[in-house]
This record gives structure tokens, sequence and C-alpha cells, in this order.
């Protein structure tokens, strides 16, 4: 059955010069974006960069020191009544009673709304039927993690907060997690996703905002925010001998370059394998385990902020 947002000015979240510090410490500075309805929105930077706290004035937990938002036109601290059957939300803290079981969790949940999801299948795909009989406390980080997110989901919201949700997760469960958000948006719900997971972002995201320190540093399309790195190519390889960067630096396709351990990293755009290929030759040179990659979001947050997503930042 679909579901859709019905804001009248057609976004499901709008947020507007959005600010709120603790002390003296600024956690989101003057931060705007709009979410459209039935879109997968990322809101992605590093620890510390304020992401939560966008997520928690969205939900009403937290009230802006100024700015304004607004979730289907409704103010989330004034009218949470209005929003808790429509929203959905997955926060990274967050507990429940220890000696529940799983299933007794997911019953009482399910209970709240007139409408809900297909139990079944959620715990399905978020490998949780194994889990129906056994103790909150007993679940491990990544279990109550998943648990979390099946809870966020059970009511067919139309509007989705998830916070770092895949964060602890094996992989095939990561992946049969990114096809479930993928099916509740199909379905007509918008996601909002809080992570500093690029490969999630990519895979999922329609538009995302890079965040550091409080403030938005990029906007747009994954392609178009990773087009900020100003390259089009990235080719690592293992060079058969030592060489100069200016070996490399001084040609016009070649923007930057990088070493890890014996691993040459070269950004750049145009015809670069074959004009690495050349340079290398003419120096005597070969390049083994040759790996071409597009430019990232990652390259493009490193070149606007001067650190990686995976920095620490309190």
């Amino acid at each position: 059955m679909a579901f859709l947002a019905t804001s009248a000015d057609g976004w499901a979240i709008d947020v507007l010069h959005l600010r709120k510090g603790y002390g003296d410490t600024v956690a989101v500075d003057d931060v705007s974006f709009s979410v459209a309805e039935g879109e997968i929105f990322g809101i992605l930077g590093p620890n510390g960069a304020g992401k939560t706290t966008i997520l928690e004035c969205a939900l009403g937990l937290r009230r802006p020191d100024s700015g304004s938002i607004r979730v289907m036109g409704f103010d989330p601290g004034e009218d949470r009544e209005r929003l808790h059957p429509i929203v959905g939300a997955q926060l990274q803290a967050g507990a429940l009673p220890g000696l529940l079981r799983v299933g007794e969790i997911l019953g009482l949940y399910k209970s709240f709304y007139r409408q809900p999801a297909d139990v079944a299948e959620l715990v399905r795909v978020l490998g949780l039927a194994g889990k129906l009989k056994n103790l909150y406390m007993s679940l491990s980080g990544g279990q109550k993690q998943r648990l979390s997110v099946a809870l966020a989901l059970i009511g067919r919201p139309k509007i989705a907060l998830l916070d770092e949700m895949t964060t602890g997760l094996d992989p095939q469960v990561r992946r049969d997690t990114w096809d479930l958000i993928e099916d509740v948006r199909d379905r007509g719900a918008t996601i909002v996703l809080v992570t500093h997971n690029m490969e999630e972002a990519e895979r999922l995201c329609d538009r995302v905002a890079l965040i550091d320190r409080g403030r938005i540093v990029a906007l747009g399309s994954p392609a178009r925010v990773a087009e900020r790195a100003g390259t089009s190519q990235r080719v690592q390889f293992v060079p058969s001998g030592p060489f100069g960067d200016r070996l490399l630096t001084g040609l016009p396709e070649v923007k930057r370059v990088e070493r890890h351990g014996r691993h040459v990293a070269v950004s750049g755009s145009g015809d670069l394998v074959s004009v690495l290929i050349l340079a290398l030759a003419s120096a005597g040179l070969t390049a083994r385990d040759v790996q071409v990659e597009s430019a990232t979001l990652e390259d493009a947050f490193v070149l606007l902020t001067g650190r990686h997503l995976d920095d620490g930042g309190g």
C-alpha cells in the first residue's frame, strides 16, 4: 500500500538558518536545506559535525536557538502529537526495557499504528527472525541497531529519520537494509539518512549535504558534490621503482598526487591512465596493480575541509 506525504509546499522537511549550541560550543551554525517528498536525503559528515543535532531538532527532541525547521509543514517542537503517526526515527543512542523480548517489543510498537508494516518481512530482512524470543538485554549492539531500524519503519512512516542505521552491521545485513530502505522510498516515503558511510550515501541518496563543524560545505546529488573535488578520475598503482612527484604533477591532466605506503594515488581528468603510463615509461618505470576509480564524496570532503570523513570531532 502506498503512502504519500502531502505538505503544502512540496517539501517534506524545510530547514532555514538553523542554529543550536551547547554552552560555548556551536553544534549547528546557520544551516539551511530542504528535503523533497519521496527522496532519500543524506546528511554526511564526521563525528561531531552536528548531524545528530539537526536530526534531533527535526524530531522536536531539541529546540533550536534560532532559525526554523518544519516537518510536513509542522513545527516539531509544537506539533509532536501530529507528527508522531507519520514520522519514524532511529537514533544512535536509545534503550528499551532489558527484560522485554524482541517479539514483545515489536508487537507493542505495531499496536501503535492502524496500518503497520509486515513485521515478519521486517525481521527477515534485518536478520532478527531468530531473535523474537530473546530478551532485549541479551542482544548484541548490532542486533539492537537492527531492532531500532525495524521500530522506525514499523508504522509505515511518511518520513523516516535514520541516524547511522548500518553502523556495526555485517556486510550482507547492511546491503539487505539498503534494499529495504529503497523499497520504503519506492512506496512513497521520504528518507533522511545521517551517515559517514560514503558507499551508503552514494548507493542510496538522491541528494546529500556535507556537514563540517556545524556548517554545510556542499549540497547536491552525490555525483555533483563529488565533482566539487575538481577531478573525474582517481588512479591508484604500485610503481616498479622510485620516482619524484614532479614526474606527474607537471602533467596538465594531473590535479593531485598522494602516496600511501608503496601505493601512489593520482587524481585528475582527461585520458589520465594513458598519460600516467606514458610518463612512467619515459622514466623506465611501469605501473602495477592499477585501479581506476571515479571521484567520490570523500574526495570532495577532503578538498573542501582538509580532513577526512572518518576524522573524530567529539
